[in-house]
């Protein structure tokens, strides 16, 4: 499975470099010179082989210059490109309460009773943290669960569950 850990956002100045939104935890191993990046370019099925040269951080995204990427037309062309990694390529986690967001998309989300709330579809990651998007079991309707401890208190890869504890109206349609 491919896990996207970057996208383009723009090209930055006249030498080539490019702004990168971060989409992993480890923006030092993935974007370290001579790292061997794939990127699918935006609005195509091309994917192309990358090596990054140089990556700095710069106000929150990391500025990255590529290997054959020296001028701003041809950073510019790669805006909206995705860089990903193959998951299989990833080293198991050695924190238990880290979860890449391949393995919490699918789980079945209960509450503590075992009644089912709904299926994780997708992992949100926002300015205030991690939302698992549930879809509901009963409705189809999106619920946004916070992935903290105090709301989530138990996450069971092999059981392929997610037992949940929500504070008064988190599930309420309204």
């Amino acid at each position: 499975m491919e896990l996207v850990v970057g996208r383009v956002a723009k090209s930055h100045g006249v030498r080539g470099e490019l702004v990168v939104e971060i989409r992993t935890d480890e923006p030092d191993v993935r974007f370290a010179p001579g790292s061997k990046l794939r990127g699918r370019l935006a609005r195509s099925k091309e994917v192309r082989d990358f090596t990054v040269e140089s990556a700095r951080e710069h106000s929150g995204r990391l500025l990255v210059f590529l290997a054959g990427v020296g001028d701003r037309d041809s950073a510019a062309a790669l805006r909206g490109t995705l860089f990903f990694v193959n998951s299989e390529d990833l080293p198991p986690g050695d924190d238990p309460d880290e979860y890449y967001d391949h393995e919490l998309e699918g789980l079945t989300v209960q509450l503590a009773d075992a009644t089912v709330v709904g299926t994780v579809s997708e992992v949100l990651h926002s300015a205030a943290g991690e939302l698992l998007s549930v879809k509901a079991a009963d409705d189809g309707r999106e619920i946004l669960i916070p992935f903290v401890n105090a709301i989530v208190p138990t996450v069971s890869l092999a059981d392929r569950l997610i037992v949940i504890d929500p504070p008064e109206g988190l599930l309420d349609p309204e």
